[in-house]
C-alpha cells in the first residue's frame, strides 16, 4: 500500500550540512517543501546527550540522518537516543540513514580475545527500535547478515563512474583502474567494468596495524592514468605510498576515489604533499575546513542518491534501482550533464 503521509526527516549533530541538501533535493522531487524536524540535540554539562523532538511524530514515517563518524561513540549515542525519543513519540517507521557505518572494520575477530564489534553496534541499533537501515558503501558485506532487520547498502560506485566519465573524457583509453589491496578487488573490478577500464592490484604487506612494510604492483601500469579505489581513507598512509609505488611503476598520473573520508590525524597533509592529482571523497562524513581548503581533494555529493532512496523506501519502490547508472544520470543530471 502506497504510504500517505509524507516522510520526515531528523538530522544529529554528526552532518547536518548533508541532512539539509537530502532534504532540499527530496523537496525538488516531491515539489513540495520537506524540512528537517523540528529537535534539539544537545548536552549536559557532563557530555550526557539529550532529545527533544518538538514537532508532532505520532505515526508517521521517520528518517534519522546520522553517520557514526568521528566522535564515533558520541553519535553513535545520538542516534541511539535520537531513535528511542522517536519510538516513545509513537512513530510509525524508524530508519536510520547511516551514511558512514562506524566500526564496521571490526567485522570479524582477527586475534584472539578481541570483539565484533560492528555486530554489537548492530544489535544496539536494532534495539534502539530502528526498524530499517539505509547505508553507504560497508565495509565487509556480511555486516548486513548482523541485522534482522531490513539492510539497504548503496554504493557510490555507479556515481564515481559517472565522475571519471567527466572528469576523464577523451582519456578513458589511458585510464586504470587500482585495488590498493587484494581484498579490495570486487570493489575495484565494479568500476573498472562500468568505464571499461584495465584493473591491476597493489599488493601490500604489513608488519603491525597502521604500517605497510612492502607494495608491490600486480600488473602494467606504465603509462597509465592511475585510479586507486577503495571504501575508507583513514590515515592516508597507505593511499599515499601506493601512489608513490604507482609512479614508480611507471603510472603517469595517480587519482583516488574514495567513499568515506575520514581523514584522521596527518591525513590531509599527506595528500597534500603526495604525488596524487587528486583525491575524490563523498560528503558521507562532514568535511572538515582542511580536507574543504586541500586544493587535491575533491568532494562527490550523495545527497541526491540518498534522497532518490529515501523516496523510494517511502513509497515501496526499489532500492537496488540505484545501482544503475541510467537511473542516476538524471539524478546527477546537473553535475555530470550528458552530451
Amino acid at each position: 500500500m502506497a504510504a500517505i503521509n509524507e516522510p520526515k526527516l531528523i538530522s544529529g549533530n554528526a552532518n547536518f550540512p548533508l541532512a539539509k541538501s537530502i532534504a532540499r533535493r527530496m523537496s525538488m522531487h516531491r515539489g513540495m517543501s520537506i524540512s528537517l524536524v523540528d529537535a534539539r540535540v544537545e548536552r549536559f554539562n557532563d557530555q550526557e546527550i539529550f532529545v527533544e523532538v518538538f514537532d508532532n511524530v505520532r505515526g508517521e514515517d521517520m528518517y534519522v540522518i546520522q553517520p557514526t563518524s568521528n566522535p564515533a561513540n558520541d553519535n553513535l549515542m545520538e542516534l541511539l537516543i535520537m531513535v528511542d525519543a522517536l519510538r516513545r513519540s509513537s512513530a510509525a517507521r524508524i530508519t536510520a540513514v547511516i551514511p558512514y557505518f562506524g566500526y564496521a572494520r571490526q567485522d570479524r575477530r582477527t586475534k584472539a580475545r578481541t570483539p565484533i564489534s560492528a555486530k554489537l553496534v548492530a544489535n544496539l541499533i536494532q534495539t534502539a527500535g530502528v526498524d530499517r537501515v539505509l547505508t553507504l558503501d560497508l565495509h565487509a558485506a556480511q555486516i548486513q547478515g548482523f541485522f534482522d532487520i531490513p539492510v539497504d547498502n548503496l554504493y557510490a560506485s555507479p556515481v564515481f563512474a559517472l565522475d571519471i566519465e567527466h572528469h576523464f573524457k577523451g582519456q578513458l583509453d589511458d585510464v586504470m583502474i587500482i585495488s590498493p589491496d587484494v581484498g579490495g578487488v570486487a570493489r575495484a573490478r565494479e568500476i573498472a567494468k562500468r568505464i571499461n577500464a584495465p584493473l591491476a592490484i597493489v599488493d601490500k604487506r604489513r608488519e603491525k596495524a597502521g604500517e605497510v612494510a612492502e607494495m608491490t604492483v600486480i600488473g602494467n601500469v606504465t603509462g597509465k592514468k592511475c585510479i586507486i579505489v577503495d571504501d575508507i581513507c583513514d590515515t592516508a598512509g597507505t593511499l599515499c605510498k601506493a601512489a608513490e609505488t604507482l609512479i614508480e611503476a611507471g603510472a603517469t598520473e595517480v587519482h583516488a576515489y574514495i567513499t568515506h573520508g575520514v581523514l584522521s590525524g596527518p591525513a590531509v597533509e599527506r595528500v597534500t604533499k603526495s604525488v596524487m592529482k587528486s583525491l575524490v571523497i563523498t560528503d558521507s562524513i562532514a568535511p572538515t575546513a582542511a580536507v574543504q581548503n586541500c586544493s587535491n581533494i575533491r568532494i562527490v555529493p550523495t545527497a541526491p542518491m540518498f534522497a532518490q532512496a529515501v523516496l523510494n523506501i517511502w513509497g515501496g519502490m526499489s532500492v537496488s534501482s540505484l545501482f544503475e547508472t541510467e537511473t542516476l544520470i538524471p539524478i546527477y543530471e546537473g553535475l555530470y550533464p550528458r552530451g
